[in-house]
């Protein structure tokens, strides 16, 4: 099994890789776009281990492992739970790229969401891939290619990704954790090509069942009360998610913290310890809130695929939907709403979306809104 086997649906983009790799058309700085869950990041560090792998890519050599692992000393990545990449945090990777590799061959820097650096950090990062040192290679992940300053993409060799197949991600669930064909079918579906989405839909009964609640809401909408209802239901049961998902994270940063500065229970505390102590929860409070924000995007586009599946069963549109196990509902709302309507409230939820992500709208206010006008006319949904 090689390192490019883990890309999922991705074999044109694999090919170019391990061409470069094999020291075909090499360059020093790369741009890997594509839609969330179609595995930027994964296809960056994949061809981190190829460049740092003697057979290109193998995928079980000591370099593929520890690249793949993440332990590997020529292999940087940054990523970030925060709204931004700040300057100090690229700062310190042009540092680094400046060193020649440990090793004998390649010094890798990866920049996750590289979309979400702020413009000082972009000047940092931009400076370094102009003048780039020997045997260093930069790697930028972001959703598409106008997420990225001009003059960076200009200086960066463009490697797109797409959204893979529910065939691709039902394949890659079986081959890789053993998930049975029914339920790798379900998640690959449900997923809708988005490979982390999809694990969690096939390791986790809880997962699951959030969804089917968040997919069987059209079908509620008949009065302003469950409009309400809906609403809060939803941010509540979004935040429950986020929190479970970063308590444990910030509980292990706090102890880390404390060792790092001495800190004892009923202890004498640094001077220091309260500033650090104050930054710490600043940042996690902004990391909590974008992750609720994560969780409830996540959702409404489920909300937009049963919506997107009426519009599919009332033009008789071929193929599967993504909510195949609820045909019965999808079928009344496409009898009970015109395509057009049905277009409308899609509308209506990304600008929910919006409102959310970019005016800082709270999260209830904007669902409340949503769910009233995604109410079915005279109450018809059933």
């Amino acid at each position: 099994m090689t390192v490019w086997d883990g890309l999922v649906g991705q074999h044109r983009a694999a090919e170019a890789l391990r061409t470069a790799a094999e020291g075909h058309g090499m360059t020093h700085s790369w741009l890997f776009t594509g839609p969330p869950g179609s595995g930027r990041s994964n296809a960056a560090i994949a061809f981190a281990a190829a460049l740092e792998c003697e057979q290109a890519g193998c995928g079980t050599c000591h370099a593929c492992h520890t690249v793949l692992s993440g332990s590997h000393a020529d292999v940087s990545v940054i990523r970030t739970e925060k709204l931004s990449i700040g300057v100090d945090e690229v700062r310190d990777l042009v540092r680094r790229a400046a060193l020649a590799p440990v090793g004998r061959r390649w010094q890798v820097l990866i920049v996750e969401d590289a979309d979400r650096l702020t413009d000082q950090a972009c000047n940092a990062l931009l400076k370094a891939i102009e003048e780039p040192t020997d045997r260093t290679v930069w790697m930028l992940c972001a959703p598409t290619v106008e997420d990225v300053l001009p003059t960076i993409r200009s200086r960066c060799r463009l490697v797109t990704l797409t959204t893979p197949t529910a065939e691709d991600v039902a394949a890659f669930l079986r081959r890789t954790d053993g998930v049975g064909e029914a339920l790798a079918s379900y998640a690959a579906r449900a997923s809708q090509g988005h490979i982390g989405r999809a694990r969690a839909l096939a390791r986790d009964e809880a997962t699951r069942n959030r969804r089917r609640e968040v997919v069987g809401i059209p079908a509620r909408l008949t009065t302003l009360g469950a409009c309400m209802t809906a609403a809060a239901n939803l941010a509540d049961v979004t935040k429950e998610e986020a929190d479970a998902i970063t308590s444990d994270l910030d509980a292990r940063e706090k102890v880390d913290l404390d060792s790092a500065y001495g800190v004892v229970e009923r202890g004498r505390r640094p001077r220091e310890y309260s500033p650090a102590l104050a930054a710490l929860e600043r940042g996690q409070k902004t990391r909590a809130k974008r992750r609720h924000l994560d969780v409830v995007d996540r959702s409404l586009m489920d909300l937009v695929s049963v919506y997107r599946d009426a519009i599919a069963v009332a033009t008789g549109a071929p193929g599967a939907l993504v909510n195949e196990e609820i045909r019965g509902d999808v079928a009344q709302l496409a009898r009970t709403a015109t395509p057009e309507l049905n277009l409308r409230r899609i509308s209506w939820i990304f600008e929910a979306r919006e409102q959310m992500l970019e005016f800082n709208v709270p999260v209830a206010l904007a669902l409340e809104s949503m769910m009233v006008a995604l109410k079915a006319p005279d109450g018809s949904a059933r």
